[in-house]
């Protein structure tokens, strides 16, 4: 089992997101501040700005949502999954890009988290 926590600017949007476009099923959420989500093995914990991840460290900078590391989360049909995801009027930062492994796209969540979406050759 993997567990990643996420950042997140708001917890019952990112559930949705997740819940609705990648078949995440909440396991625990408290209040506005935190949600347990999973998927296979993978255990996301989305943290609010009301939690203790987000507040501020020693010397002063702020943890955020963002940046480029990112969970990868295989699909079987990628194709459908970013055409259904676009249909909703999610954006992506790329297009669908294919390699020696398979193909792959990112797409942010609700708070700016990047998603590899990946489907295997």
């Amino acid at each position: 089992m993997a567990v990643v926590r996420y950042l997140v600017d708001d917890v019952e949007r990112a559930i949705a997101f997740y819940t609705q476009f990648l078949g995440f099923t909440l396991i625990e959420q408290m209040g506005p501040a935190f949600a347990h989500i999973a998927t296979h093995d993978l255990h996301l914990w989305l943290s609010g700005p009301q939690t203790s991840a987000a507040r501020p460290m020693p010397d002063g900078r702020q943890p955020h949502a963002g940046g480029w590391n990112r969970i990868v989360i295989e699909v079987t049909d990628i194709a459908t999954t970013v055409a259904t995801m676009r249909a909703a009027g999610i954006v992506f930062r790329n297009d669908m890009i294919s390699g020696p492994g398979g193909t792959q796209i990112l797409v942010d969540d609700p708070a700016g988290n990047p998603i590899e979406l990946f489907q295997e050759r």
